[in-house]
């Protein structure tokens, strides 16, 4: 029998594919690795030169080919395994925008600098898509993300009581751990929050070091004072339950409940009059996002100018001292980002490119569905942690942005939903990830005993 049920998993001894391995290792590169190695060698600097850092670094070009080249061998000595999939339609439209993001580079203002971000960004999505698709289903990669971020955590407890808090005008704002800046700390602890609750649903161990991980995650997101971690972190789960509830009972799918709930809020305050800004005000005590809605604007502005193809593929912000963002005024010139990205996909790609993304992530959180007929408490995860992303990127860029440790973690949610969208066939084991064990052939004796007809082993009574 088949537990559906959101809060029922058995299995706390998942198996291990070499495959899995690669995905895992991205993760931990972009959340791990790569932050120690900018925290140690380069000058403190805020989030606004996570890009540029990251690019000082030769390191990650070599990390990313190398990672890259094993998950295509890995792939072509898996060829029989690939064959016999089918490519599921959202990672179809994950691969219709990269391919628009590369043709962007024709049309790109910096086309040698579009030209490097985008086949670092290629082989980043191919690192982590092509050996978690050829990998066996029995694994369970949820499980390596949270070790990943369970040590990520943990690590960062000791750079915090260790380092004093980020300072804006002589005012203490977060602590940033080994990050750049404190709202990467938030993002981070948030995401092992939201995988920790998940490994609450386990018996023994995982449920101990869940709970643990809990606890130093939560303190993190504070002293990071990071507000929209916070937030997001506590609706992402109840949202993702809630739309799993009536997709069920509605029998349709996740990204309906979702659409249907954004309408009814854009329809709803707009007849209110309920602004962007007053909930600015509710959040953070300013009516300006913290000076988002600044940049905001002059992304509009820029938007506006080449609304169809946009400026190209990261074409716009930290391209040099002639780069289109430099036409804002005062400090927003020197921003690497919109601070949205929905407003950077926008700028980069235009309207067409910017429609290609929507539909992935429609089509991503249409895909949960699939999924939640099977594994509910694993499509409640990979949905909690896609929306706590898709979230995030109204306030902050990490779409497509280079190895944001949030692009990553939504690159593997996409890959796992889709290692869930292939049909199950006879004599795939899709059974065991729940623990459940596997059916044996029953013996001529087997079939006695189920009918009562054995002579040895009948009822006494």
């Amino acid at each position: 029998m088949h537990s559906l049920e959101l809060g029922r998993a058995r299995s706390s001894n998942p198996k291990i594919d070499k495959s899995i391995i690669l995905p895992l290792l991205a993760c931990a590169y972009a959340v791990i690795i790569s932050p120690l190695l900018i925290y140690f060698t380069s000058a403190q600097g805020g989030r606004g030169s996570l890009q540029a850092l990251m690019e000082e670094h030769p390191e990650n070009k070599y990390f990313w080919t190398a990672l890259a080249a094993i998950s295509v061998v890995a792939a072509a000595r898996n060829g029989s395994r690939l064959r016999t999939l089918t490519l599921p339609p959202h990672l179809a439209c994950l691969l219709a925008y990269l391919a628009f993001a590369g043709m962007s580079v024709l049309w790109a203002f910096k086309p040698e600098i579009s030209f490097i971000r985008f086949v670092a960004q290629a082989m980043i999505i191919t690192s982590i898509v092509l050996p978690a698709m050829s990998a066996a289903r029995t694994t369970d990669m949820m499980r390596g993300l949270f070790l990943c971020y369970a040590f990520a955590v943990v690590l960062n407890v000791f750079f915090v009581l260790n380092q004093a808090p980020n300072m804006v005008e002589n005012v203490a704002i977060g602590y940033p751990g080994y990050f750049t800046f404190k709202g990467i700390l938030g993002e981070c602890a948030s995401i092992a929050l939201l995988l920790s609750l998940h490994e609450l649903l386990y018996p023994g161990r995982r449920r101990l070091l869940g709970l643990i991980v809990i606890i130093i995650a939560t303190w993190l997101i504070f002293v990071s004072e990071s507000k929209g971690s916070l937030g997001f972190a506590l609706i992402a789960p109840a949202l993702a339950a809630f739309t799993l509830v009536v997709a069920k009972g509605r029998r349709i799918s996740p990204a309906t409940v979702l659409v249907s709930m954004l309408a009814i809020y854009v329809v709803v305050s707009t007849a209110i009059g309920f602004t962007v800004n007053k909930l600015s005000w509710y959040v953070y005590g300013n009516y300006t996002f913290s000076g988002r809605t600044f940049i905001w604007d002059f992304a509009n502005y820029m938007i506006d100018r080449k609304p169809l193809f946009g400026w190209g593929y990261q074409s716009f912000w930290l391209v040099g001292p002639d780069g289109p963002s430099l036409e804002a005024g005062g400090w927003v010139r020197q921003m690497p980002s919109a601070h949205s990205g929905y407003l950077d996909t926008r700028l980069e790609t235009g309207y067409l490119g910017f429609a290609l993304f929507v539909i992935f992530i429609v089509a991503t959180l249409h895909a949960v569905g699939r999924m939640a007929e099977r594994e509910r408490a694993r499509a409640w995860l990979l949905l909690s942690l896609a929306l706590f992303v898709i979230l995030t990127n109204f306030l902050e860029t990490t779409w497509m942005r280079g190895m944001e440790p949030l692009w990553v973690v939504f690159v593997i949610v996409a890959a796992e939903i889709g290692r869930f969208w292939q049909p199950f066939r006879p004599g795939d084991a899709a059974s065991e990830i729940r623990g459940a064990p596997k059916p044996r052939r029953l013996s001529l004796r087997d079939s006695r005993l189920a009918l009562g007809t054995d002579s040895h082993h009948q009822d006494p009574q």
